[in-house]
């Protein structure tokens, strides 16, 4: 399946492929829809992690990327997905984990993260060296640090892919300085600037001059895509729409880039299905998303609670999940994930918590109150979910209840709902 990778630009112009997805999530139920879709699809399904998701320390879920790769693995055996047609990617791989580090330690804690990336099967590999570390000019990181970087992070994957045993096919790569904050800007996302042609043609030749100072054009050669803003964003409760016509002149430079190097594009949560479907008609060609899917995954599990309120009407001596209530106590407790992301008055902190588009209630759900009230919310609805619950809120229901029954599960129900959120993702790419 790494064809798919290797093919993409020259797929997506002859007309035989449109484009790429990745799902950019760590999440079980999300990552479980995902490839419950693929497989009914037939179509293959790339999946990334973040160097703050997954990392050779844990990151916040406590993996590794060969943790990670094997938890996948396993998702797919047990789901009846075949195992080549899953794709990984390292999403984020540089000094952005680290950033409040001295580059030198950010950058030797992200090589070492590339090599384990490597020595774990992954595919693909985005190499970010956009960010400023604590030590970097406060003005910005010069174009030409971002490319000495971004060589020295394919020069840790080339020499670990080096040393793996048989012929293994080595990964291809991402490169890319116009690289958004992961999860979402902090900014107006109206206020977001399209990438201009001439400063991404400067940025390739930079990379491209440090990729052969480091003797590694053949590493080059598998250049698979380089990040653009095309300008799409969104933020807590705004989304900066696709517009064809400010895109128009990065879209043409797409013929101009090197080898099969195509456009990757990230932040596209919560664009419609005609903006996804345009995007990669204009060349935007691998889009990825994240937060809208375990925002999906949130809203589920909200309309689940409604859902158990109105079965436990006349139903003594259960007690009931209060999920909401117990992730806004978990929040308020910890708040390091939200608190740098959220700023109003304490009513409006109380909606963004449980409602903002950003999405970092997800790194909540594995705490374990979170997780045992999510159990008891199961356990209450074990009887099953009216399936008008789900047209209700405008999600189709037709698969779950294909079999002529009149309820669903509530995990049928939570992945129906993120499916419905990743659908046009797939009609886009086909």
């Amino acid at each position: 399946m790494n064809d798919i990778l290797q093919h993409l630009r020259a797929d997506h112009l002859a007309g035989r492929r449109g484009g790429l997805y990745a799902v950019c999530s760590a999440h079980r139920e999300v990552l479980e829809a995902a490839i419950a879709l693929a497989r009914d699809h037939g179509e293959p399904l790339l999946v990334e992690a973040t160097a703050n998701q997954v990392n050779q320390f844990g990151g916040y879920t406590g993996m590794t990327p060969q943790a990670f790769a094997s938890r996948l693995g396993a998702m797919a055996a047990a789901l009846g997905f075949p195992r080549e047609n899953l794709l990984l990617g390292a999403d984020h791989l540089g000094p952005y984990a680290w950033r409040k580090e001295p580059a030198a330690a950010a950058m030797a804690k992200a090589s070492e993260l590339a090599r384990r990336c490597v020595e774990a099967g992954f595919h693909k590999l985005h190499l970010d060296a956009a960010f400023e570390c604590s030590d970097d000019p406060p003005q910005g990181l010069p174009l030409e640090i971002a490319a000495e970087r971004t060589a020295a992070l394919c020069q840790a994957a080339e020499t670990a892919a080096e040393r793996l045993p048989g012929r293994r096919q080595r990964p291809y790569y991402v490169i890319g300085a116009e690289v958004p904050i992961p999860g979402g800007t902090l900014e107006n996302p109206e206020e977001i600037q399209v990438t201009r042609p001439e400063d991404l043609a400067e940025f390739i030749a930079l990379a491209e001059l440090r990729f052969q100072k480091t003797g590694l054009s053949a590493a080059w050669e598998r250049l698979l895509a380089v990040i653009v803003q095309p300008g799409v964003e969104f933020g807590n409760s705004s989304v900066a729409r696709y517009v064809p016509a400010k895109a128009r002149a990065l879209s043409a430079f797409h013929r101009n880039l090197p080898g099969s190097m195509t456009y990757e594009i990230h932040s596209t949560d919560y664009q419609t299905p005609a903006s996804l479907a345009r995007m990669v008609a204009d060349h935007f060609t691998l889009l990825k998303t994240g937060p809208c899917l375990t925002n999906a995954f949130r809203e589920a599990v909200f309309a689940l609670e409604e859902a158990e309120t109105e079965s436990l009407k006349f139903r003594r001596g259960v007690v009931r999940s209060d999920i909401r209530m117990v992730l806004e106590r978990v929040m308020t407790a910890t708040p390091e994930h939200w608190r740098s992301h959220y700023h109003g008055t304490a009513d409006e902190l109380r909606h963004m918590r449980c409602a903002s588009m950003l999405d970092r209630i997800r790194y909540y759900w594995g705490h374990p109150d979170v997780e045992s009230a999510l159990a008891r919310l199961h356990a209450n609805l074990s009887r099953g979910v009216p399936a008008s619950r789900m047209t209700r809120f405008g999600v189709n229901a037709d698969p779950p209840v294909a079999d002529g029954t009149s309820s669903v599960s509530p995990g049928a129900f939570i992945r129906r709902w993120i499916q419905e959120a990743l659908q046009p993702y797939v009609d886009a790419c086909r």
